[in-house]
């Protein structure tokens, strides 16, 4: 008996109500198929998030997140991750005073909180009339979307699925003003990307824990369940999907299982470091494994994890710490601040001492042989050294030399 894309469709609802998904299926609600939202629930829960903004500034939110300035879809995007990752900034008028708050569309610390929905069959009509197999709304945004192929038709698959999405992102655009993640899947192969992945950009998921690892291609369970349980999907959306921008051109990208639970641990490892010996530990990195990448999303989310601290990068080489710092600048938007390089030892103590929190500081390991005295008496300073295995064989060596060198002058 062949397993059809309709009965994958069908195990795949299951699987989301199986996490806690609510299932509705689109022909069956009465709403205004002209609008990628589910109004009616979003206007529940945007009152639910947000108990205290006067209803003025509820109605300034819910226009701006309907009614975005011109610009292309990718730039939308971007608004929109701003909007969903840290609020809605909003005026209102209060007893004839304007004032301005933060209306928040999703409630990160408790997940419960949210309204989780898998829709299967939720027709959207634009340029054309459209019907993706299965949206993930999240409070009534849509900000997954899932495209299906029949594992038992061997004439397609999920490079298919693939064209299927850049379809839709032409007929239907205003949809992907929304999404966050955009996922292909043949039951056999199961990958997500987002609106700017090229085919080969998206990724498998192999681990639901971070622990255990399916090496061969990974079963269509623990892709979905690794990255869609209800605390994973949130924290992948506010802390793990950034815009890089590199002049006119603009990607967005999601962390890979491996960043993910690679940068989770290193976090927690910090943490620790602050209450013990302050070694925080290493981070192993193949080649090309998006070391970079990592490194930016490990800065954002100590922002928060130690309340505001200041991080200072090292580096061995002008050129790594050239490349690494541009990296940092073109996700300055997702850090919420500017990097910036430190020109000497003692610039590097001023940038420290002349603030309390924040700051990401770039140096080289070069600045360090200036002097040996102390640079900071913070306890909220981080410091990453890339190379880190080049930069304490090179520093050994030069202890050896200076020793050699004193006992031949003495």
């Amino acid at each position: 008996m062949s397993f059809k894309e309709a009965d994958y469709e069908n195990s795949l609802v299951e699987l989301f109500q199986g996490i806690g998904y609510q299932h509705v299926y689109g022909p069956d609600i009465e709403r205004d198929y002209k609008s990628p939202l589910y109004n009616d629930v979003l206007d529940d829960y945007i009152h639910r998030l947000n108990p205290k903004l006067p209803e003025n500034g509820v109605k300034d939110a819910l226009f701006k997140l309907r009614n975005f300035e011109s610009g292309s879809l990718i730039q939308k995007n971007e608004t929109f991750m701003d909007y969903i990752q840290n609020g809605i900034p909003v005026r209102f008028f209060e007893k004839g005073e304007e004032k301005s708050a933060i209306c928040y569309l999703v409630d990160y610390n408790n997940p419960e909180n949210n309204s989780f929905i898998v829709a299967n069959q939720w027709t959207f009509i634009e340029n054309s009339n459209k019907r993706p197999d299965i949206l993930l709304l999240l409070n009534g945004i849509p900000v997954v979307l899932v495209e299906l192929k029949s594992p038992s038709r061997e004439e397609t698959d999920a490079s298919e699925a693939f064209l299927q999405i850049r379809n839709y992102m032409q007929e239907i655009p205003e949809m992907f003003i929304y999404n966050c993640i955009c996922v292909m899947s043949d039951h056999l192969s199961s990958k997500a990307g987002t609106i700017t992945s090229g085919e080969d950009r998206f990724m498998e998921w192999k681990t639901k824990d971070g622990n255990y690892e399916n090496t061969q291609e990974a079963q269509f369970d623990t892709f979905f369940e690794g990255i869609f349980l209800k605390d994973r999907l949130l924290d992948i959306i506010k802390n793990f999907i950034c815009f890089s921008k590199d002049g006119i051109k603009e990607y967005k990208i999601m962390a890979a299982y491996h960043q993910y639970f690679a940068v989770k641990k290193a976090v927690e490892s910090t943490k620790q470091a602050t209450v013990s010996d302050g070694k925080a530990g290493v981070f192993w990195h193949t080649q090309g494994s998006g070391k970079s990448l990592s490194m930016v999303f490990y800065s954002h989310l100590l922002q928060e994890a130690l309340n505001r601290p200041t991080i200072v990068v090292i580096t061995d080489r002008n050129d790594l710490d050239d490349q690494l710092f541009g990296q940092f600048m073109k996700c300055k938007d997702f850090l919420r601040q500017t990097p910036v390089h430190a020109t000497s030892r003692d610039n590097l103590r001023e940038l420290i001492s002349g603030r309390k929190a924040n700051g990401i500081i770039f140096t080289t390991m070069q600045k360090f042989e200036e002097s040996d005295t102390s640079l900071s008496e913070r306890h909220n300073v981080i410091v990453m050294a890339d190379e880190a295995h080049r930069s304490q064989y090179g520093l050994t060596e030069r202890i050896r030399m200076m020793k050699v060198r004193k006992l031949l002058s003495g």
